[in-house]
């Protein structure tokens, strides 16, 4: 579970990393102003949605450091956006590696039993 008001913190060490205003960020991670507004003053919790736009707009914030405060930011020089190294093993036996991979959905499921689902290509 995010801590929010430490995501807060690390939201606003963004801003102020890049220079922007709450209304600047919201335009260019691509959320309504409202969103970053009712974010920084505690009223909402970032969706993972939020969070990955976040990180796809701004390559030097590693996911790990804005969900839970683990790692840098921002992130170091030679480090990739959300790069993460390893490979799997197929059915068929032959390795596959990240670059080989595409990811069709995410879901999330609470322990309540509700789910959210994310669909990066939009469809």
């Amino acid at each position: 579970m995010v801590n929010s008001e430490a995501f807060i913190s690390r939201l606003e060490k963004i801003l102020d990393h890049y220079q922007l205003s709450a209304s600047a960020f919201a335009d260019q991670v691509g959320v309504q102003r409202s969103s970053i507004s009712h974010l920084l003053s505690g009223r909402n919790k970032p969706s993972l949605e939020f969070v990955l736009k976040v990180i796809h707009t701004f390559p030097e914030v590693n996911l790990y450091w804005l969900l839970n405060g683990k790692g840098s930011f921002p992130t170091p020089s030679g480090a990739t956006k959300g790069e993460m190294s390893y490979t799997t093993q197929a059915v068929s036996g032959k390795k596959k590696t990240k670059s080989e991979k595409a990811i069709e959905k995410i879901i999330v499921i609470y322990k309540d039993g509700s789910f959210e689902a994310y669909n990066p290509s939009g469809s």
